[in-house]
Parts: C-alpha cells; sequence; structure tokens
C-alpha cells in the first residue's frame, strides 16, 4: 500500500497498514497459569521490568513483577479475576530488575483455552507513558475545540473527518454536515479547485503549504467575499502511515478589505494625480473636454459623457429656472466595452433640449449631484435620451448611474454623465466623491477654454472684418489671397494684408505681422492697415511711407510690426520694394527658379530712429511676386533656411493657379501645431499690363 494509504476504519474494505499508538505506549503483554507462573511473556515485558524471557517464564508473577508491598494486594485480586472471571484495572508500584521502581498500570483479565484451562492475561504500561499521552490528547481536543482558527482533518481521499467549531462558524455549515463530504460539496460557492491541488500535493510531497490567501463565499454570508489565510500538512503516525491533511484556516477579511480599500484610495489618488495632469493641457474646448472623459473611463466608470449648457457655450451665464427644459451640447463620450451604451449617448457636437424630468436636467438645474446606485426600468426613461436609447441601455446592461455638476467660479456649466455597464459594483459614496473631485478640477479648465475660444472668436471676426475683400485682378496683376488663422488652442495674431490701387493702373501690395495676440493685436493691425490704406492714397515712396507707419506704431502702446511695402508699376515693368524686418518677398520669374529678394532688412516698425530703403525689381508679365508672414515658414523644428528652401522649392512649380499656389503652401507648410497665423499675399503682372 502506497504511503497515501487510507486512513483504518474509514470505510474501505481490505487490510489496512497498523495504527502507531500501540508502539508509543510500548503495552507489555504476559500470561499466566492458574497458579500465577508466567507461561508467556513479550519483549515489550522484558523493556518494562528488565527480565528477559527465560529469566521470567515458569517464574511466578507477583515476585517480580509486583513492589513487595503490594504483593498480598496483588495475589487476592489475582485470585478474584481467577474465580470470578471479572477483569481490574489499576496502578502499582513495580521494582525492577536493576532495583529501580516504576509505576505501572495494570489491565488483567481472565482467559480459557479450547481445553477449558484457566490463565489471566496482564497488560502492562508505563504510567508516565499513559499520563503524557493523556495530556497531549487533553491538550490536543481543547486547542481544537476552543481555538478562534478553523481546523479540519481531511483523509486522503480528502473527505471532511474532523472539523472544529471555528470552521463550523466559518463556513456556516454544521460538523456533522461536513463529516464524509469534500470541501467542494460543503462549499459549493468557493472555488476549491487551487484548494484540492494544494491538499494533493501535500498528500503527494510531505512538504506543507503555508498561508495561502483564498477568497470567495460560504453560506455563512452568502453575498459577500471573504478572505481567509489557509495552511495544509500532513498527517502521518508513528509508523509513517498517511493518515490525511490537516488545514488550519484564518480569517483574514478586515485584512483583506483593508487592503482594498487601500488600494483603491491609491488608485484614486493616481486617477486624480493624472487627471491633474492631462485635462487642461489645451485652452480647446472640445479637446478638454474628452480628456475629462479619458480620466474617467475606465477607473470611474464604463461609459462618460461631458456636456455643457449651449448658453455656456455661447459666452453666456446659466441661469436657470426651477422647472425649464434646457440646451445641452454634447462635447465628448467615452465607453469601455459597452458600444450600445456609447450609442445611447448623445453624439458630440450636437445641440438637444433636454426635457425636465431627465437626470442630467436636474442635476445641471440643482447644481447638486444624482446618483442611481441601482438603475430600475423606470429610471431609464429619465436618464436616456429617447426610448431608442433606453433599449440600447437596457441591452448593454446599465446598472448604475452618477451625474455630477461641472461648477466653475460658482456658475453651473453643465454635468459629467456617468454610467456603469461592465463594472459590477454599484456607484457609492466613494465614487461620488471622486466624480466630484474630477469634475470640480475639470470645470475650471472647462471654463478657461470656454471663455479663451470665445476671446479668440471675437478676436478672429474683427481680424477677419479688418481684412480686405480684393478683386483678383486689379490694375496690371491678377492678385490671390489666404489668411490662415493659428490653432484652435492658439491666440489670433496680428497678421494682415492688402491689395490698394493707385492712380495710373498702380497696386500696392501690403504684407504686415503685429507682434503679439488677441484683440489687441488684431486692433493695432487694424489701425496700422488704415493708415497704410492712407497714406498710400498719396503715392509715397515706399521706404517713406514705412517712415510714417513707424512713427504711427510708436504711438500704439508700444505696438511693434513688420511689414513690407509694395508698389507694382505695370507700365514699367517693375516693382519698388521696402522692408522692415520682414521676411523677403520670393520674386518667380517665367523660365527661372523662384528666388528671394535681396532686400534691406530694416527694422520692425514701431523701434523708431532708423530710416528705410527702397529697392526696385523687375516684374516682366507672367512674373509672380509672393509675400508672406513668418507664420507660413518658421516652425519650432526646422531651421529657418530649411524652411525657405522647402517655400521655394514648392514655388517652382510651373501650370498652377495662384489659388492652387496658395492652397498648396497652406496645406504643405502650415503645420497643426502652429501656433501663429499666416497672411499669404501672391500677384502675378498681367500680359495686358
Amino acid at each position: 500500500m502506497s504511503a497515501a494509504g487510507s486512513l483504518p476504519g474509514d470505510g474501505d474494505d481490505g487490510p489496512v497498514r497498523p495504527s502507531g499508538l500501540l508502539d508509543v505506549l510500548r503495552v507489555a503483554s504476559v500470561v499466566l497459569d492458574a497458579q500465577g507462573r508466567i507461561t508467556l511473556w513479550s519483549p515489550q515485558a522484558e523493556e518494562l521490568f528488565g527480565y528477559d524471557a527465560q529469566e521470567a517464564l515458569g517464574q511466578y508473577a507477583a515476585r517480580i513483577m509486583v513492589h513487595e508491598e503490594h504483593l498480598d494486594l496483588v495475589v487476592e485480586l489475582f485470585a478474584d479475576v481467577m474465580r470470578t472471571g471479572q477483569s481490574w484495572a489499576g496502578a502499582f508500584p513495580i521494582r525492577r530488575k536493576d532495583g529501580t521502581t516504576r509505576l505501572v498500570e495494570f489491565r488483567n483479565m481472565r482467559l480459557l483455552d479450547d481445553r477449558g484451562e484457566v490463565y489471566a492475561l496482564g497488560l502492562a504500561v508505563d504510567r508516565s507513558t499513559v499520563r503524557r499521552l493523556e495530556r497531549d490528547v487533553a491538550l490536543s481536543t481543547r486547542i481544537v475545540a476552543q481555538s478562534p482558527i478553523g481546523l479540519a482533518v481531511l483523509d486522503s481521499a480528502l473527505r471532511y473527518v474532523t472539523v472544529n467549531p471555528a470552521l463550523e462558524q466559518i463556513n456556516g455549515v454544521p460538523a456533522e454536515a461536513h463529516l464524509g463530504r469534500t470541501i467542494r460539496e460543503v462549499l459549493p460557492m468557493l472555488d476549491t479547485g487551487p484548494i484540492e491541488a494544494a491538499a494533493r500535493e501535500v498528500l503527494d510531497t510531505g512538504r506543507p503549504v503555508v498561508d495561502r490567501p483564498t477568497v470567495g463565499r460560504t453560506p455563512a454570508e452568502p453575498d459577500e467575499d471573504n478572505a481567509w489565510s489557509v495552511s495544509l500538512y500532513r498527517l502521518e503516525n508513528a509508523l509513517g502511515t498517511v493518515l490525511g491533511v490537516a488545514l488550519s484556516i484564518v480569517d483574514i477579511t478586515e485584512q483583506y478589505r483593508a487592503s482594498l480599500e487601500a488600494e483603491t484610495a491609491r488608485r484614486r489618488l493616481a486617477l486624480i494625480a493624472d487627471a491633474s495632469a492631462r485635462i487642461g493641457t489645451t485652452l480647446d474646448l472640445e479637446r478638454t473636454a474628452g480628456e475629462l472623459a479619458e480620466v474617467a473611463v475606465p477607473e470611474l466608470a464604463d461609459v462618460a459623457a461631458v456636456d455643457l449648457l449651449e448658453a455656456v457655450v455661447r459666452g453666456h451665464r446659466s441661469s436657470l429656472g426651477p422647472a425649464e427644459s434646457v440646451m445641452i451640447r454634447a462635447l465628448a463620450v467615452r465607453g469601455a466595452e459597452a458600444e450600445d451604451a456609447v450609442r445611447a449617448a448623445d453624439p458630440p457636437g450636437q445641440v438637444t433640449r433636454y426635457a425636465p424630468d431627465r437626470l442630467v436636467t436636474e442635476c445641471v438645474r440643482t447644481g447638486r449631484p444624482v446618483l442611481v446606485p441601482r438603475v430600475k426600468d423606470e429610471d431609464l426613461a429619465r436618464i436616456a435620451r429617447s426610448p431608442e436609447a433606453a433599449e440600447l441601455l437596457a441591452r448593454a446592461g446599465l446598472h448604475s448611474y452618477l451625474a455630477v455638476p461641472l461648477i466653475a467660479r460658482g456658475e453651473v456649466l453643465g454635468a459629467l454623465d456617468l454610467k456603469r455597464t461592465h463594472d459590477p459594483a454599484p456607484f457609492d459614496e466613494d465614487d461620488l466623491l471622486l466624480a466630484r473631485e474630477l469634475a470640480s478640477r475639470a470645470a475650471v479648465q472647462i471654463d478657461n477654454a470656454r471663455w479663451y475660444q470665445n476671446a479668440r472668436a471675437t478676436a478672429l471676426t474683427l481680424q477677419r472684418s479688418l481684412l480686405p475683400s480684393h478683386p483678383r485682378v486689379t490694375g496690371g496683376l491678377e492678385v490671390a489671397s489666404r489668411y490662415q488663422p493659428a490653432g484652435a488652442t492658439s491666440e489670433v495674431g496680428g497678421d494682415w494684408f492688402d491689395v490698394i490701387p493707385l492712380e495710373g493702373d498702380k497696386t500696392a501690395l501690403v504684407v504686415g505681422d503685429v507682434m503679439g495676440s488677441g484683440i489687441p493685436a488684431a486692433a493695432a493691425m487694424g489701425r496700422l492697415r488704415t493708415a497704410t490704406t492712407t497714406l498710400a492714397s498719396l503715392d509715397l515712396d515706399p521706404a517713406l511711407l514705412l517712415e510714417h507707419l513707424d512713427r504711427i506704431a510708436g504711438g500704439l502702446d508700444q505696438a511693434i510690426a513688420t511689414c513690407v511695402y509694395a508698389v507694382h508699376d505695370p507700365a514699367a515693368r517693375q516693382c519698388t520694394v521696402a522692408n522692415a524686418g520682414h521676411l523677403p518677398p520670393v520674386r518667380i520669374r517665367v523660365g527661372h527658379a523662384p528666388e528671394l529678394l535681396d532686400l534691406p532688412t530694416g527694422v520692425p516698425l514701431g523701434v523708431g530712429g532708423v530710416g528705410f530703403s527702397t529697392t526696385t525689381v523687375g516684374l516682366e508679365p507672367g512674373d509672380r511676386l509672393v509675400l508672406y508672414t513668418d507664420g507660413l515658414v518658421e516652425t519650432r523644428h526646422h531651421s529657418l533656411d530649411e524652411r525657405l528652401d522647402r517655400l521655394l522649392a514648392l514655388l517652382d512649380r510651373p501650370g498652377l493657379s495662384l489659388e492652387e499656389v496658395c492652397d498648396l503652401l497652406l496645406r504643405t507648410l502650415h503645420e497643426p501645431d502652429n501656433f501663429d497665423d499666416v497672411a499669404l499675399l501672391i500677384a502675378r503682372a498681367t500680359a495686358s499690363a
């Protein structure tokens, strides 16, 4: 039989290995005849009394087995056993062969052989050995019964043999319902596979498994996860026979839940830190809203939507009555593993009227969060935008809902709308606190973005209103122009261009750039453009005109601007050009490569005290002149020379119309992350000039 054989007495058929208990006791066996002489003498008797078999056999037992002071009592008890057949037991001191005394427990009983002869069987055990075993058993029994740790013994088939009261309480199952059954049968709600595999390994190897964590549910608490530390040890008797596996189970639910709470707190702090770093990286309203939604999914919700009041987006302060419907603009939607729920949300950019009974309406109207921990069917109509959307949410498994207001500087801007479809846990008060923290941080960034975009839109409107609308052909020139504002997260600059018809079919071409941005730059640009138009009508030399503009710029609250002013004379087939700190124009002559005009750079307008120079260059019919601001060619990643070379290469494409060239340059050179606006003006001398 293998070392993992069946436990004796467990119901298995066939022989089993003996227990080692009798070997621990070292029970001595002695048989006496009717006269009290020793007829059988076991090796254990030799060990206990000190006489070998040859010395003991045939001797009167009382002389060598009992101390002389108890001799008469023992002889009388022996006679009673032989006469009546009733056994007796007691403890008597013996004197061993070596003269030492030892207290021994006796059990005596009468025997009959097949001929009717009477004998006496005596069993003797060292009293100290018995007492030690009794103490061990009593101690073990008391410890097992009173231990707060769950204890159990499984046999080699992993069936319960013993269960203590603590384990009864942990499992919520009476002890008698454990016996003879496996762990899986007693605890069907628990994933018992790992525990049973560990128990088999302990049976096979003898190596204990200590403090293995296990999480699950038992009949004691079927609705809550609990945690235990399980240790397993192989049980063997004195002969090495494997009896089974001992289990000790310590309830560590409090520590487990504390660690979960600590981990949750850590993750939430990390989420807040992440939100601080990610939300508001730009002043783009839609992007800021998208960053908030991305932070919330999937750490806080499976689906997140950011909605703003339409009045807020348009730059007005929100003011809602107690029972008003509201106009909401969806800015961002993000989802994780919940496509139906994402489709149920308003698509970004859409403006929708929300009825007074919708939960988002209640949230923005009252400025207070709305929490529905467990969504019922009747709640879907107040969450969804339509009956069709409600069906999508039901199909997605929406079970918990949370909306928190976006409040900045005392004004309700909109709401952060959160849904759980995949995460089984409902929103709780901790989630509400986290959502409010995220919403509070994001609302300030959203408010900054919307006021910035409103200011930018105002500046852009002003900028565009100040730019000219010129005919495609003026005097001896065909003209095309473009104005491209900077990226959505940048303020509008002060770039401008102008095409001014002059007497004698002459045409003045102007491109300039006021340093700075926003409304001040646009306003300064407008004043300089007006002054340029007025001065151009006087038919001044370009250098003299720039000197007048320099004095005007000096009086515009320290406004500094660069400018190129050129006058085309079709009769002379030439241009006179002056430069005030601006990038040089490009001339493209028919049959020649594009070239940067070699002009004195001059100083920007508004510096004062430095004169300007006029340069005359030829411009034959078909030749082109390209004027531009630095936003077209300057980037953070390339040198200016590289970019100017790139500009010349793009212009070296004969056959394109002026409009096509404008589109090509803006599409190719004006990068998405450019923080400067662009003014571009291209003129071609016509053959009729």
